[in-house]
Protein backbone atom coordinates (compact mmCIF):
# COMPACT_ATOMS: atom_id res chain seq x y z
CA UNK A 1 0.00 0.00 0.00
CA UNK A 2 2.25 2.86 -1.21
CA UNK A 3 -0.21 5.77 -0.80
CA UNK A 4 2.25 8.26 0.73
CA UNK A 5 4.69 7.45 3.50
CA UNK A 6 7.68 8.94 5.34
CA UNK A 7 9.88 8.48 8.39
CA UNK A 8 7.51 9.40 11.28
CA UNK A 9 10.40 10.82 13.29
CA UNK A 10 10.69 13.66 10.76
CA UNK A 11 7.01 14.68 10.83
CA UNK A 12 4.99 17.24 12.77
CA UNK A 13 3.27 15.67 15.81
CA UNK A 14 -0.50 15.92 16.29
CA UNK A 15 -2.85 14.32 18.77
CA UNK A 16 -3.69 14.32 22.46
CA UNK A 17 -3.08 12.24 25.56
CA UNK A 18 -6.59 12.49 27.00
CA UNK A 19 -5.40 11.30 30.40
CA UNK A 20 -3.76 14.73 30.74
CA UNK A 21 -6.85 16.59 29.48
CA UNK A 22 -9.74 15.59 31.76
CA UNK A 23 -11.86 18.41 30.39
CA UNK A 24 -11.98 16.71 26.96
CA UNK A 25 -14.53 14.01 26.18
CA UNK A 26 -13.58 11.20 23.83
CA UNK A 27 -16.36 10.50 21.36
CA UNK A 28 -18.25 7.31 22.16
CA UNK A 29 -18.85 4.75 19.41
CA UNK A 30 -22.52 4.79 18.41
CA UNK A 31 -22.25 1.81 16.11
CA UNK A 32 -19.89 -0.26 13.97
CA UNK A 33 -21.34 -1.50 10.68
CA UNK A 34 -20.03 -3.97 8.09
CA UNK A 35 -19.81 -2.97 4.43
CA UNK A 36 -21.36 -5.39 1.93
CA UNK A 37 -19.55 -6.17 -1.33
CA UNK A 38 -20.81 -5.36 -4.81
CA UNK A 39 -19.66 -4.15 -8.22
CA UNK A 40 -19.58 -0.72 -9.83
CA UNK A 41 -18.96 0.76 -13.27
CA UNK A 42 -17.90 -1.89 -15.76
CA UNK A 43 -17.55 -4.47 -13.01
CA UNK A 44 -14.85 -3.50 -10.52
CA UNK A 45 -15.37 -4.82 -6.97
CA UNK A 46 -16.38 -2.40 -4.22
CA UNK A 47 -17.41 -2.38 -0.57
CA UNK A 48 -20.29 -0.02 0.27
CA UNK A 49 -18.77 1.74 3.26
CA UNK A 50 -21.83 3.58 4.59
CA UNK A 51 -24.21 0.62 4.58
CA UNK A 52 -26.01 0.44 7.94
CA UNK A 53 -25.46 4.10 8.85
CA UNK A 54 -28.28 6.64 8.59
CA UNK A 55 -28.26 9.58 6.21
CA UNK A 56 -28.08 11.94 9.21
CA UNK A 57 -25.07 10.10 10.66
CA UNK A 58 -22.99 10.50 7.49
CA UNK A 59 -24.20 14.01 6.47
CA UNK A 60 -22.56 15.89 4.67
CA UNK A 61 -21.29 12.77 2.89
CA UNK A 62 -23.52 10.80 0.54
CA UNK A 63 -21.67 7.54 -0.09
CA UNK A 64 -18.22 5.97 -0.09
CA UNK A 65 -17.01 2.90 -1.96
CA UNK A 66 -13.80 1.04 -1.19
CA UNK A 67 -12.53 -0.06 -4.62
CA UNK A 68 -10.59 -3.30 -4.21
CA UNK A 69 -8.12 -4.19 -2.79
CA UNK A 70 -7.83 -6.52 -5.78
CA UNK A 71 -4.91 -8.03 -7.68
CA UNK A 72 -6.11 -8.11 -11.28
CA UNK A 73 -4.99 -10.65 -13.84
CA UNK A 74 -4.10 -9.30 -17.30
CA UNK A 75 -7.12 -7.75 -19.09
CA UNK A 76 -9.24 -7.80 -15.92
CA UNK A 77 -8.95 -4.14 -14.74
CA UNK A 78 -12.16 -2.15 -15.15
CA UNK A 79 -13.37 1.39 -14.51
CA UNK A 80 -16.37 3.49 -15.52
CA UNK A 81 -17.31 4.82 -18.93
CA UNK A 82 -18.60 8.38 -19.50
CA UNK A 83 -21.48 9.25 -17.16
CA UNK A 84 -23.09 12.39 -15.68
CA UNK A 85 -23.17 13.96 -12.20
CA UNK A 86 -24.95 16.93 -10.64
CA UNK A 87 -25.28 18.40 -7.15
CA UNK A 88 -22.18 17.17 -5.27
CA UNK A 89 -18.42 16.53 -5.39
CA UNK A 90 -16.60 13.27 -6.14
CA UNK A 91 -13.32 12.46 -4.40
CA UNK A 92 -11.26 9.57 -5.81
CA UNK A 93 -8.21 8.57 -3.74
CA UNK A 94 -5.92 5.88 -5.17
CA UNK A 95 -3.71 3.88 -2.80
CA UNK A 96 -2.41 1.35 -5.34
CA UNK A 97 -2.76 1.27 -9.10
CA UNK A 98 -3.77 3.93 -11.60
CA UNK A 99 -6.93 5.60 -12.91
CA UNK A 100 -7.07 8.16 -15.68
CA UNK A 101 -9.77 10.83 -15.42
CA UNK A 102 -11.30 13.21 -17.93
CA UNK A 103 -14.40 15.39 -17.74
CA UNK A 104 -16.47 17.50 -20.09
CA UNK A 105 -15.45 20.71 -18.32
CA UNK A 106 -11.77 20.32 -19.25
CA UNK A 107 -10.51 18.59 -16.10
CA UNK A 108 -8.36 15.51 -16.29
CA UNK A 109 -5.25 13.72 -15.19
CA UNK A 110 -3.65 10.56 -13.90
CA UNK A 111 -4.42 9.41 -10.36
CA UNK A 112 -1.93 6.96 -8.87
CA UNK A 113 -0.35 5.76 -5.59
CA UNK A 114 -1.53 8.40 -3.12
CA UNK A 115 -3.01 10.87 -5.58
CA UNK A 116 -6.51 12.32 -5.31
CA UNK A 117 -8.90 13.57 -7.98
CA UNK A 118 -11.45 16.04 -6.62
CA UNK A 119 -14.24 16.92 -9.02
CA UNK A 120 -16.98 19.42 -8.25
CA UNK A 121 -19.92 18.35 -10.39
CA UNK A 122 -22.03 21.33 -9.35
CA UNK A 123 -24.63 22.14 -12.00
CA UNK A 124 -23.55 19.24 -14.17
CA UNK A 125 -20.63 17.45 -15.80
CA UNK A 126 -19.79 14.23 -17.64
CA UNK A 127 -16.68 12.30 -16.67
CA UNK A 128 -14.83 9.01 -17.04
CA UNK A 129 -12.50 7.12 -14.70
CA UNK A 130 -10.75 4.12 -16.18
CA UNK A 131 -7.46 2.22 -15.86
CA UNK A 132 -4.86 3.04 -18.55
CA UNK A 133 -4.09 0.60 -21.34
CA UNK A 134 -0.82 -0.61 -19.80
CA UNK A 135 -2.54 -1.56 -16.53
CA UNK A 136 -5.32 -3.38 -18.39
CA UNK A 137 -2.73 -5.38 -20.35
CA UNK A 138 -0.50 -6.33 -17.43
CA UNK A 139 -3.06 -6.41 -14.60
CA UNK A 140 -1.80 -5.68 -11.10
CA UNK A 141 -2.80 -4.36 -7.70
CA UNK A 142 -5.61 -1.81 -7.46
CA UNK A 143 -7.00 -0.20 -4.32
CA UNK A 144 -8.75 3.11 -3.71
CA UNK A 145 -11.83 4.88 -2.45
CA UNK A 146 -14.46 7.09 -4.00
CA UNK A 147 -16.30 9.48 -1.73
CA UNK A 148 -19.31 11.65 -2.61
CA UNK A 149 -19.52 14.96 -0.72
CA UNK A 150 -22.87 16.74 -0.76
CA UNK A 151 -23.28 20.39 -1.66
CA UNK A 152 -25.79 22.67 0.12
CA UNK A 153 -28.76 23.84 -1.93
CA UNK A 154 -27.21 27.27 -2.55
CA UNK A 155 -24.20 25.58 -4.21
CA UNK A 156 -25.88 22.71 -6.06
CA UNK A 157 -25.66 24.51 -9.40
CA UNK A 158 -22.22 26.12 -9.15
CA UNK A 159 -19.90 25.70 -12.17
CA UNK A 160 -17.99 22.40 -12.36
CA UNK A 161 -14.37 22.38 -11.21
CA UNK A 162 -11.46 19.95 -10.92
CA UNK A 163 -8.53 19.55 -8.53
CA UNK A 164 -5.69 17.14 -9.23
CA UNK A 165 -4.05 16.62 -5.82
CA UNK A 166 -0.75 14.88 -6.48
CA UNK A 167 0.57 12.53 -3.81
CA UNK A 168 3.35 14.92 -2.77
CA UNK A 169 0.81 17.62 -1.87
CA UNK A 170 -0.81 15.65 0.96
CA UNK A 171 0.09 16.87 4.47
CA UNK A 172 1.92 14.20 6.46
CA UNK A 173 1.84 14.23 10.27
CA UNK A 174 2.35 11.71 13.04
CA UNK A 175 1.17 11.08 16.59
CA UNK A 176 3.18 11.99 19.72
CA UNK A 177 4.67 8.48 19.91
CA UNK A 178 5.39 8.41 16.13
CA UNK A 179 3.33 5.22 15.90
CA UNK A 180 0.94 6.51 13.23
CA UNK A 181 1.27 8.30 9.90
CA UNK A 182 -1.69 10.52 9.01
CA UNK A 183 -2.18 11.85 5.48
CA UNK A 184 -4.45 14.93 5.58
CA UNK A 185 -6.12 15.29 2.19
CA UNK A 186 -8.65 18.01 3.04
CA UNK A 187 -9.69 19.96 6.11
CA UNK A 188 -7.75 20.47 9.33
CA UNK A 189 -6.54 18.19 12.11
CA UNK A 190 -4.94 19.79 15.17
CA UNK A 191 -4.02 22.94 13.23
CA UNK A 192 -2.59 21.18 10.15
CA UNK A 193 -4.50 21.71 6.90
CA UNK A 194 -4.69 19.45 3.87
CA UNK A 195 -4.48 20.71 0.27
CA UNK A 196 -8.05 19.98 -0.83
CA UNK A 197 -10.33 22.97 -1.40
CA UNK A 198 -13.88 22.14 -0.32
CA UNK A 199 -17.25 23.86 -0.65
CA UNK A 200 -18.58 21.95 2.36
CA UNK A 201 -16.54 22.15 5.61
CA UNK A 202 -15.05 18.64 6.00
CA UNK A 203 -12.01 16.58 6.96
CA UNK A 204 -10.69 13.70 4.84
CA UNK A 205 -7.59 11.82 6.02
CA UNK A 206 -5.88 8.43 5.74
CA UNK A 207 -4.11 7.07 8.83
CA UNK A 208 -1.81 4.06 9.18
CA UNK A 209 -1.39 2.81 12.76
CA UNK A 210 1.54 0.49 13.38
CA UNK A 211 0.83 -2.69 15.40
CA UNK A 212 -0.16 -1.88 18.97
CA UNK A 213 -0.35 1.89 18.37
CA UNK A 214 -3.10 4.12 19.70
CA UNK A 215 -4.17 7.36 18.06
CA UNK A 216 -6.26 10.05 19.77
CA UNK A 217 -6.97 13.10 17.65
CA UNK A 218 -8.80 16.34 18.48
CA UNK A 219 -11.97 16.55 16.41
CA UNK A 220 -14.07 19.60 15.66
CA UNK A 221 -17.11 19.30 17.99
CA UNK A 222 -19.34 20.81 15.26
CA UNK A 223 -18.41 17.98 12.85
CA UNK A 224 -19.62 14.42 12.76
CA UNK A 225 -16.93 11.72 12.93
CA UNK A 226 -16.57 8.51 10.91
CA UNK A 227 -13.78 5.97 10.54
CA UNK A 228 -13.62 3.27 7.86
CA UNK A 229 -11.20 0.34 7.97
CA UNK A 230 -9.19 -0.21 4.77
CA UNK A 231 -6.91 -2.99 6.00
CA UNK A 232 -5.88 -4.64 9.27
CA UNK A 233 -7.50 -5.05 12.65
CA UNK A 234 -7.91 -3.03 15.82
CA UNK A 235 -10.50 -1.20 17.87
CA UNK A 236 -12.30 2.13 18.02
CA UNK A 237 -13.10 4.36 20.99
CA UNK A 238 -11.93 4.10 24.54
CA UNK A 239 -14.50 1.28 24.87
CA UNK A 240 -12.35 -0.63 22.31
CA UNK A 241 -15.11 -1.80 19.97
CA UNK A 242 -13.82 -4.33 17.43
CA UNK A 243 -12.83 -2.69 14.15
CA UNK A 244 -10.99 -3.44 10.92
CA UNK A 245 -11.27 -4.07 7.19
CA UNK A 246 -14.68 -3.23 5.76
CA UNK A 247 -16.10 -1.76 8.98
CA UNK A 248 -17.47 1.73 9.55
CA UNK A 249 -17.38 3.33 13.00
CA UNK A 250 -19.91 6.09 13.69
CA UNK A 251 -18.86 8.25 16.63
CA UNK A 252 -21.12 10.26 18.91
CA UNK A 253 -20.55 13.77 20.22
CA UNK A 254 -17.32 14.81 21.91
CA UNK A 255 -13.91 16.41 21.47
CA UNK A 256 -11.58 13.60 20.35
CA UNK A 257 -11.59 10.30 18.46
CA UNK A 258 -9.52 7.25 19.43
CA UNK A 259 -8.42 4.26 17.35
CA UNK A 260 -6.05 1.42 18.28
CA UNK A 261 -4.27 -1.15 16.12
CA UNK A 262 -4.13 -4.72 17.38
CA UNK A 263 -0.82 -5.99 18.72
CA UNK A 264 -0.11 -8.13 15.67
CA UNK A 265 -1.62 -6.02 12.87
CA UNK A 266 -1.25 -2.55 11.44
CA UNK A 267 -4.49 -0.67 10.80
CA UNK A 268 -5.25 1.54 7.80
CA UNK A 269 -8.28 3.77 8.17
CA UNK A 270 -10.05 6.59 6.35
CA UNK A 271 -11.11 9.36 8.75
CA UNK A 272 -14.05 11.57 7.78
CA UNK A 273 -15.80 14.46 9.44
CA UNK A 274 -17.93 17.34 8.34
CA UNK A 275 -20.42 20.01 9.24
CA UNK A 276 -23.87 18.49 8.62
CA UNK A 277 -25.86 20.31 5.93
CA UNK A 278 -29.19 19.24 7.39
CA UNK A 279 -31.20 19.63 4.17
CA UNK A 280 -33.49 17.14 2.39
CA UNK A 281 -31.61 14.76 0.10
CA UNK A 282 -33.07 13.17 -3.01
CA UNK A 283 -30.69 10.86 -4.87
CA UNK A 284 -31.12 8.73 -7.93
CA UNK A 285 -28.10 7.25 -9.66
CA UNK A 286 -25.53 9.97 -10.42
CA UNK A 287 -27.62 12.93 -9.25
CA UNK A 288 -27.94 14.27 -5.68
CA UNK A 289 -30.50 17.04 -5.26
CA UNK A 290 -32.95 18.38 -2.66
CA UNK A 291 -36.28 17.55 -4.33
CA UNK A 292 -37.72 15.00 -6.76
CA UNK A 293 -38.53 17.83 -9.15
CA UNK A 294 -34.83 18.77 -9.20
CA UNK A 295 -33.92 15.14 -9.92
CA UNK A 296 -36.35 15.08 -12.84
CA UNK A 297 -34.83 18.30 -14.16
CA UNK A 298 -31.34 16.77 -13.89
CA UNK A 299 -32.38 13.81 -16.06
CA UNK A 300 -34.03 16.12 -18.59
CA UNK A 301 -30.95 18.35 -18.73
CA UNK A 302 -28.68 15.32 -19.18
CA UNK A 303 -30.80 13.94 -22.00
CA UNK A 304 -30.80 17.35 -23.67
CA UNK A 305 -27.00 17.61 -23.46
CA UNK A 306 -27.04 20.48 -20.98
CA UNK A 307 -24.73 18.68 -18.52
CA UNK A 308 -21.98 18.62 -21.12
CA UNK A 309 -20.87 16.42 -24.01
CA UNK A 310 -18.04 13.95 -24.41
CA UNK A 311 -15.14 15.95 -25.87
CA UNK A 312 -13.83 15.13 -29.33
CA UNK A 313 -10.61 13.84 -27.77
CA UNK A 314 -12.49 11.96 -25.06
CA UNK A 315 -10.73 8.88 -23.74
CA UNK A 316 -12.47 5.51 -23.79
CA UNK A 317 -12.09 2.42 -21.65
CA UNK A 318 -9.46 0.05 -23.05
CA UNK A 319 -10.67 -3.53 -22.99
CA UNK A 320 -8.07 -5.08 -25.27
CA UNK A 321 -9.88 -8.26 -26.10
Amino acid sequence: MPAVTADPLTLTRVGIDISTKPELRDRPVKRVTVAPSGHEGEGFPVRRAFYGATRAEVDPFIMMDQMGEVNYAPYEPRGTDWHPHRGFETVTYILDGTFIHQDSHGGGGVITDGGTQWMTAGGGVLHIETPPEDMVVRGGLFHGIQLWVNLPSVKKMIPPAYQNLEADLVKLVTTPDAGTIIRIIAGEIDGVKGPGSTHTPIVVAHATLSPGSRMTLPWNPAYNALAYGLTGEGSVGTEQASFGLGRLAVFGAGDTITLTASANSSLDVILLGGEPIGEPVEQYGPFVMNTRAELQRAFEDFQAGRLGVVPANGIRPFRGR
